[in-house]
């Protein structure tokens, strides 16, 4: 599935110079938003467990899925209502997850920070298609990917401050997801296009829930002529 998402944008760009005469159209976007789960709460930070009373000690509080979100994307109409597409929406900074141990004098710190990834490949209806407006309908399979680094920070009167960080490690789930979007045409190719999509993650065990709802807003340039 990695490799395939890897190598779609490229497909999608090799059918649309393939089809360039035919009844089509290939936008390419970027986006804007987020993506939003809750914390799994306070965890016992050497089981990931959700702890229980008498193990403070070892006990922190994870995030909320949230923040800022940037995304790529693709999409090639082959007829004026049906299409596909694929993107990808990613955290492009760090957060921190779980605190292993503060910073303090004579002690190191020790903190797990995350960057959370979502790519999906799309099958793409559009009831509505307009010369300004266009209403899509999209439904697709993909995956989110979980990446851990491990951050370690220290000081001392030799070295002074110092800081690292790691690839700790990497988890990958499947998933399905729907969505609609109003794409809104501010030139003859330029358009804006406000999305909302509900995403299932199997097994998403980062956070509280598997089902992850998504806002972005996506700013376009559609290549040929528009019906």
């Amino acid at each position: 599935m990695r490799r395939i998402c890897r190598y779609f944008p490229l497909f999608l760009l090799l059918a649309c110079l393939s089809l360039a005469n035919a009844q089509s159209g290939f936008d390419v976007n970027v986006g804007f938003g987020t993506n939003i789960d809750k914390s799994l709460g306070s965890v016992d930070i050497n089981t990931l467990n959700t702890c229980t009373a008498g193990s403070s000690s070892t006990c922190s509080n994870t995030p909320d899925l949230g923040g800022f979100f940037l995304g790529l994307g693709g999409n090639l109409m082959l007829w004026k209502h049906f299409g596909i597409g694929a993107d990808v929406a990613f955290q492009p900074a760090k957060k921190d997850y779980l605190v292993f141990q503060q910073a303090g004098a004579g002690q190191f710190g020790d903190i797990l920070q995350e960057r959370t990834t979502f790519y999906d490949i799309n099958g793409i209806y559009q009831p509505i298609s307009e010369k300004k407006v266009a209403v899509q309908l999209i439904g697709g399979i993909g995956g989110a990917n979980v990446k851990f680094y491990e951050k370690v920070s220290q000081s001392s009167s030799v070295l002074g401050n110092s800081q690292y960080t790691q690839l700790f490690g990497s988890s990958n789930h499947f998933q399905v997801h729907g969505g609609i979007g109003v794409q809104i045409y501010l030139t003859e190719h330029v358009f804006i296009r406000p999305q909302f999509d509900l995403r299932y993650v199997t097994n998403f065990n980062q956070f509280k829930r598997n089902m992850v709802p998504s806002a972005m807003v996506w700013l376009g340039y559609s290549f040929g002529d528009r019906q």
